[in-house]
């Protein structure tokens, strides 16, 4: 089907709005007799899903949620902001941030960046990114553990002079050790301890044994079905069960019992495979994207550790290091309440360029864990496990993400969706189309994605859970290959060409149900501006409030309210009049947005919990660009984790 023709389809399902690349917005009739873009959206909004099974949608068995009652702030368009702002009555403070010692008697960070890797191990890594709160049962409001993934590294500030970068006799980029080493340091995930103190400020705890880093360099347990195959196994592990390290740790989940889950995003980027005749014919390298050439994508750590050079090497016991791209993409386990214990990569969840893990648990134990695969084109999943959870037994738990089934999604017309299997043996998942054993169609998950006709997504980032009712959200950010490549058209999930600015949407499960594999689906907002004269057609929003661009990070408060977090490119044109990156709060039943924070220039604001009672946020500055958050104009900028709180000691956003 032409991508014309597939307009024209969607456009006679009179159920979805659809831009085309020359026009305007091309609404159904039926919103066009009600007045238009604006009216059409307000009537889609006013209630959240119904049950798929034909029960009462929530809204008429749960009170009106509690108003979004801050003041909200204008977008910052002045590009030498250096703070974080948040609306009268509130307060922002710093808690913790990169290069932090974490714990007492760990090496101070030097604003001079002079600290080496073996400091870093010991310090809070860089790039903050997702977070999770997990309270002390004796004061669940007062005290607990936080737990936050460090994504990447700022190469510009992490080291005194900036990344050293030089070339051997073939060209090849190439690093110091030391460098290399501290970047990996950087990488990883923080656990701290936090508690109010009696001033009521949040305050760390130094002392706390349960003080942790995990980094890039952390030996990892594998396990489920993929764990000790042949693909997982290297010349520094012909076991195929150990890895070292977990990197581009991105969003992020949590269990029920306790533990929680980090996501490693962009791994691909990190490794190389010189050798492109080899590149072209391993699915596991050339579906994922991996780099080619001389060096790895960012920052040639191959040049130093040679797990990241992906190039088979036949004269070394399994290729070398071919399969080391095979052991991330995964979901790691962390128990932050026991700072011995090994974090362990569950296979039975699928390899992906994962950003979540977000659980959903019905009244029987039956769970659900939704991911987005986070590049443009790519799919949504989830991960069912087959066995139950059970509250009063957290040891029984420990293991239940080693079995299950992996699904993912398909968006179809007229709201209708469904899940389909990534199961070994059955419809084409077969040896007759290059698949051997389960653990094969883990490890390509995307290739088998492919096969089941999944919908492509405009980048799926973050998905959170609604509480009342397990309705699902998902921010897809944005995509400009959009309806330029013929491999990702336009379809009814994804509807704007060139999708500049992103959209939500939202679902809910056959009876509520987070096994169930089909599912109602629509569409919650456009992001993007006002429709006026001079906007483009396929920038033009349907937000009902404050505007923003590219939601990325989302979250559901313990009142229901949604969180939408940011990461555009300020200083685009399409997106300088948003200003810099914002947090907003959005109400699910009428579609109400206003903007609660904005952030420090050249920053993501991504990561963000808080406290059963609502009374204490937190969210994380994300590489910010001046000299934030010491504002001073010069000290090198620091990413930060941020704890905010309301001067009366309220529920934050009432």
């Amino acid at each position: 089907m032409s991508e014309q023709d597939r307009i024209d389809a969607l456009e006679a399902q009179d159920d979805q709005p659809v831009v085309r690349p020359e026009q305007g917005p091309s609404l159904p009739r039926r919103a066009i007799l009600k007045g238009g873009l604006g009216a059409a959206v307000t009537g889609f909004l006013a209630a959240p899903l119904a049950g798929c099974d034909g029960g009462v949608s929530s809204s008429s068995s749960k009170p009106a949620m509690p108003a979004i009652g801050f003041t909200p702030l204008p977008v910052q368009t002045d590009m030498t902001f250096d703070r974080v702002a948040v609306p009268q009555g509130y307060t922002a403070r710093v808690l913790f941030a990169w290069g932090d010692p974490i714990r007492m008697g760990a090496p101070a960070w030097r604003s001079d960046a002079s600290n080496d890797w073996r400091d870093q191990l010991q310090q809070a890594g860089d790039n903050h990114d997702g977070m999770h709160f997990f309270p002390f049962d004796h004061a669940p409001n007062e005290h607990g553990l936080l737990v936050i993934n460090h994504e990447k590294v700022a190469l510009t500030f992490l080291h005194p002079q900036g990344p050293t970068f030089t070339r051997d006799a073939n060209g090849r980029r190439q690093r110091p050790e030391a460098e290399v080493k501290k970047e990996q340091a950087a990488h990883g995930v923080s656990v701290i301890e936090v508690r109010k103190g009696e001033d009521g400020q949040w305050q760390r705890v130094m002392d706390s044994r349960y003080n942790r880093r995990i980094t890039g360099m952390t030996a990892m347990t594998l396990r489920g079905p993929a764990a000790g195959t042949d693909a997982l196994k290297t010349v520094s592990d012909p076991a195929g069960t150990t890895v070292l390290g977990t990197i581009a740790n991105c969003a992020m989940g949590f269990t029920p019992w306790g533990t929680y889950l980090t996501c490693e995003e962009n791994w691909p980027n990190y490794f190389v495979n010189r050798d492109r005749d080899d590149y072209r014919q391993r699915v596991a390298h050339q579906r994922y994207r991996l780099s080619q050439g001389d060096n790895s994508k960012y920052f040639a750590w191959e040049s130093v550790d040679p797990r990241f050079d992906a190039t088979p090497y036949p004269e070394q016991p399994h290729g070398g290091h071919v399969n080391e791209p095979n052991r991330f993409g995964w979901v790691v386990e962390i128990d932050p309440f026991d700072p011995d214990s090994t974090p362990i990569k569950r296979t039975a969840m699928g390899r992906l360029v994962r950003e979540c893990a977000t659980p959903s648990v019905g009244p029987d134990g039956r769970m659900a864990f939704y991911f987005g695969d986070d590049t443009r084109g790519e799919y949504l999943y989830k991960f069912v496990p087959a066995g139950r959870y059970q509250p009063d037994d957290r040891k029984a738990n420990r293991h239940l993400l080693d079995d299950g089934t992996l699904y993912v999604g398909v968006f179809g017309d007229r709201g209708k969706g469904q899940w389909k299997p990534l199961v070994f043996g059955e419809g084409p998942l077969t040896e007759a189309n290059g698949f051997n054993d389960q653990a094969q169609v883990l490890i390509e998950a995307r290739r088998a994605a492919d096969l089941l006709g999944a919908t492509t997504m405009d980048r799926p980032e973050w998905v959170a859970v609604k509480p009342d009712n397990r309705e699902v959200y998902v921010t897809l950010t944005n995509n400009d290959q959009r309806g330029r490549r013929d491999d990702q058209p336009i379809n009814s999930a994804n509807p704007r060409w060139d999708n500049q600015h992103g959209h939500i949407l939202r679902w809910r499960e056959q009876g509520d149900d987070p096994t169930a594999t089909t599912f109602q689906w629509e569409l919650f907002l456009l992001a993007g501006y006002p429709q006026t004269a001079d906007v483009p057609a396929n920038q033009i929003g349907t937000i009902q409030g404050d505007i923003f661009s590219s939601p990325d990070g989302l979250w559901f408060d313990p009142e229901g309210r949604l969180w939408i977090e940011t990461d555009y490119d300020e200083d685009s044109p399409d997106h300088r009049a948003m200003g810099t990156n914002q947090l907003l709060c959005a109400n699910p039943y009428s579609g109400e947005v206003k903007r609660f924070l904005v952030g420090p220039k050249g920053c993501e604001v991504t990561g963000i919990t808080g406290t059963p009672d609502g009374t204490t946020l937190w969210i994380n500055i994300q590489h910010p660009t001046l000299s934030f958050p010491a504002s001073d104009g010069v000290t090198r900028p620091r990413s930060a984790t941020v704890v905010i709180t309301r001067d009366d000691g309220g529920e934050i956003g009432s």
